[in-house]
């Protein structure tokens, strides 16, 4: 497997592959690598002749007073996942390697970015849009994989690639749970003892909306509320938001006809946490 380190690098890499007819899957990360993320480079592998994994904390989509210096890089670590599940390349840029001096241009969604995370994280979508965009002008993949435990980024890039008629399939995996229901994150790895037990919280109210469903229940306010009061159960959560959306347009609704998508944000102690689920009338 190759490690690569600069775009001129992999791009040389995807060209060989290229010109010897083969197809190319990319698999974005930020490192720190758990059973969610080693799903989609076992998808790429299976769909794509060639996978590349990026694996870059981008300080584009990092706030003020956010995660940035203390997020994990484990980059030997992630080496030795991303090899045993057959990954062909991992690209690792520096920061000044993904934005050299003088960076002024951004890529940005208006629509779907704006609420959830967007209005809970300015300007993070930005940051997430112009780097993703980035990967996939440097990488140039057939396929790119992405987790549905970040719906609202699945539907924000799904919605850039449709409007800048980027060609390359979106391809989104259900969300990796822990044995006790608690979706996979790297940020789970900021938790431990009482708190670990905490997190739990954010599966269990999402079950609760589910078990409302039905019971035929189809007023969104009532989902919400009874979802607060199970997360209000945690003596160290504070709620983020809960809201219940449109699976597509990611727009609040009142009530649920067909489908819609139940998504949470809640701090555990310091470290913030999101999770969702589709509920089904």
């Amino acid at each position: 497997m190759l490690v690569c380190t600069t775009k001129a690098q992999v791009r040389e890499a995807v060209a060989e592959a290229r010109g010897e007819g083969r197809s190319v899957g990319l698999v974005p990360t930020m490192g720190a690598l758990h059973e969610g993320h080693l799903s989609l480079v076992r998808r790429s592998v299976a769909d794509n002749d060639m996978t590349v994994v990026s694996i870059f904390v981008n300080p584009t989509q990092f706030g003020h007073g956010e995660d940035l210096e203390k997020y994990p890089q484990p980059l030997e670590d992630d080496r030795r996942l991303c090899e045993a599940e057959g990954a062909d390349v991992i690209f690792a840029p520096s920061p000044l390697e993904m934005y050299r001096e003088g960076f002024s241009t951004y890529v940005e969604e208006t629509k779907l970015s704006k609420g959830l995370c967007g209005a809970a994280r300015p300007g993070h979508f930005k940051g997430v849009t112009t780097v993703v965009t980035k990967l996939f002008n440097i990488v140039g993949p057939d396929r790119a994989y992405f987790g549905q435990k970040d719906a609202q980024q699945a539907a924000v890039i799904k919605r850039i690639v449709r409007d800048l008629d980027m060609p390359v399939e979106i391809v989104v995996l259900p969300i990796v749970r822990e044995d006790d229901g608690v979706a996979m994150s790297s940020r789970n790895a900021y938790l431990s003892g009482p708190l670990r037990e905490e997190a739990r919280v954010l599966s269990r109210a999402l079950g609760r909306g589910e078990e409302l469903a039905a019971d035929g229940e189809t007023d969104t306010a009532v989902f919400i509320t009874a979802m607060m009061d199970v997360i209000h159960g945690a003596p160290h959560a504070r709620v983020d938001y809960v809201e219940i959306v449109d699976a597509e347009t990611l727009e609040t609704v009142d009530e649920i006809r067909e489908a819609a998508l139940a998504a949470i944000a809640v701090y555990i102690g310091d470290t913030r946490l999101i999770d969702n689920r589709i509920l089904r009338a």
